[in-house]
């Protein structure tokens, strides 16, 4: 199963732009993501090529990296080190898609629930079972449940 290049090439093309032009934070950001791609291609008992949406999956994972590490380097007193990984998480972001406002994250609970006939707490994992695949990548999986939390309790 080889998937297309799509986003791993464009990500590829974007770091030779990059580096051409001299931009440090966005040539070591597209390196790290590049390098976190390969890994997971790597990873297992046979090398694949990663398709699109687990391309976009390892972003997410390493953005919200970015994310973790600037508040904990904010609690820490380090700025200028919690600057550099929001930019490099603004790096990434560019390559994730826009994620969902409130409103739309409901909607797709909402259609879940009754799709699955869920009535109560008990019915949560069903309703999630749903859910994920439909927001692939959109929202986090904390906003999910609240959400789903809030509708069902």
């Amino acid at each position: 199963m080889t998937a297309t290049p799509g986003l791993k090439a464009q990500l590829q093309a974007d770091l030779n732009t990059a580096m051409k032009a001299r931009d440090e934070v966005t040539t070591a950001t597209l390196r790290m993501a590049l390098t976190a791609i390969t890994t997971e291609e790597v990873a297992g008992k046979t090398a694949r090529e990663l398709a699109d949406d687990e391309v976009v999956k390892v972003l997410a994972r390493e953005a919200k990296k970015r994310r973790e590490a600037a508040e904990a380097f904010d609690g820490a007193g380090r700025t200028e080190l919690a600057d550099r990984e929001r930019a490099e998480g603004e790096v990434l972001d560019r390559y994730l898609p826009q994620p969902l406002d409130d409103a739309e994250l409901a909607d797709i609970v909402a259609a879940a629930i009754a799709e699955s006939g869920a009535t109560s707490m008990r019915d949560m994992g069903a309703v999630m079972k749903l859910v994920q695949p439909r927001v692939a990548g959109r929202a986090d999986g904390r906003r999910i449940s609240d959400e789903v939390r809030r509708r069902l309790g």
